[in-house]
């Protein structure tokens, strides 16, 4: 990024985006927001548009904040969709990440729902001029509706293919910018699970041929970039040693979760293996937010912006964030956000914006309302955070340094 303060953001160019525009405007809101009002902290000489970042070792030069759409066809209309998708890209955004299996919660009456109101939204677009990204699921016993001929999805070459041909088809276009391992073939804790448990080893697809899987997509020209997704320090490390040694294409991007409220895991071990001076590799920091609980808005439970937040409508969903500390660790940081006069939200973007491993955040917003608010944390809230914000957030990070482990 942009702002930088050590060598460690040599990879990173910052750029204005000729199609940013200030356009603002209003929808109904799901309310995901706190009530919180405070004072932006901006400097006059501050940048006033998006920073682009370049993602690993490929050729793409991302936007800061990626728009994520996995609430599209659940929580959101495809006109709701359109008028988000809209937004982010008439503001600077210039990347989306979708995936086969959104949106989420998964059902397969709604799957792919989220792809098919991009495809409508995209016919409209200059294709060239949207870095778009999306998923291939991992293993699984409980989604084989994915495929036409499966009990249980693999990331093997025939699972690889469908899935991309299937998603090129929904998405109405005839390749993909960067398509992503949605997590592991093999077994890894996932999802809020922080053990691993030896005793669910099992064989997996080998990493050469699933690099040879996309190798070929990207020989047709239908993929022109791979990553993986939920994924550890071991898994990088496999498949950039087997594209080495095979010739293969090597993963250029990870997206895993990263907020205030997870950190350990990321910065403990995946940061070095993504060092640009190592394999560089781009992380997409998704759930920026915690899942929306950094926003404040679950602090009162029996608030109307808690009762519509994704947490309580969808029971069980992410329990990680709300049968954990991360509650009474997310007050101290809507404290911290108060005391210095900035909202929670660009508290938490604004950690997540200035860290030197993280090339885009991937910000989902059921509103234009709320990516707005999104978009502007990015844009006004002060770069770098002053030393005065962060030194308060480690404070509570030494305290809370995992806390949505259950």
């Amino acid at each position: 990024m942009a702002s930088c303060p050590t060598a460690f953001f040599c990879n990173h160019a910052a750029t204005a985006a000729p199609w940013s525009s200030s356009r603002t405007g209003t929808r109904r809101s799901f309310c995901r927001r706190s009530p919180v009002k405070a004072t932006i902290n901006a400097k006059l000489d501050q940048k006033t548009s998006l920073q682009y970042n370049k993602l690993g070792d490929s050729d793409l030069v991302i936007s800061e904040i990626t728009l994520g759409t996995m609430t599209f066809g659940e929580q959101n209309t495809e006109k709701e969709a359109h008028e988000i998708l809209s937004y982010a890209f008439e503001n600077g955004i210039n990347a989306l990440d979708t995936a086969e299996a959104y949106p989420i919660p998964m059902k397969k009456e709604t799957q792919g729902s989220t792809d098919r109101f991009i495809s409508s939204w995209l016919k409209s677009q200059p294709r060239d001029k949207v870095i778009l990204a999306t998923k291939v699921a991992g293993y699984s016993e409980m989604m084989s509706s994915l495929r036409d001929n499966a009990t249980v999805l693999r990331v093997d070459a025939a699972n690889i293919k469908e899935s991309v041909e299937k998603s090129l088809k929904r998405l109405g276009t005839d390749y993909i910018d960067l398509i992503q391992i949605h997590w592991p073939d093999r077994y890894v804790p996932l999802f809020g699970v922080y053990s691993y448990d030896f005793s669910k080893w099992r064989p997996s697809v080998p990493f050469v041929e699933q690099l040879k899987a996309f190798q070929e997509l990207i020989d047709d020209g239908k993929v022109r970039y791979i990553g993986v997704s939920n994924e550890t320090s071991y898994g990088v490390m496999e498949f950039v040693h087997a594209a080495k040694v095979e010739g293969l294409p090597k993963i250029v991007s990870i997206q895993n979760s990263y907020s205030l409220l997870v950190r350990t895991h990321f910065e403990i071990d995946l940061v070095e293996v993504c060092h640009p001076k190592n394999y560089n590799i781009g992380l997409l920091a998704y759930s920026p937010l915690g899942a929306g609980s950094l926003t404040g808005k679950y602090i009162d439970i029996n608030s109307e912006a808690a009762k519509k937040g994704r947490l309580n409508l969808f029971p069980g969903y992410m329990e990680r964030y709300n049968k954990s500390v991360a509650r009474e660790a997310t007050i101290k940081y809507i404290e911290t956000a108060k005391k210095h006069g900035l909202t929670p939200v660009q508290l938490a973007l604004g950690f997540a914006r200035d860290r030197p491993f993280v090339t885009s955040s991937i910000v989902g917003a059921t509103s234009v309302n709320q990516l707005k608010e999104d978009i502007d944390a990015f844009l006004l809230t002060e770069r770098p955070l002053p030393p005065e914000v962060v030194a308060d957030i480690e404070d509570i990070f030494k305290r809370y340094k995992d806390p949505t482990i259950l």
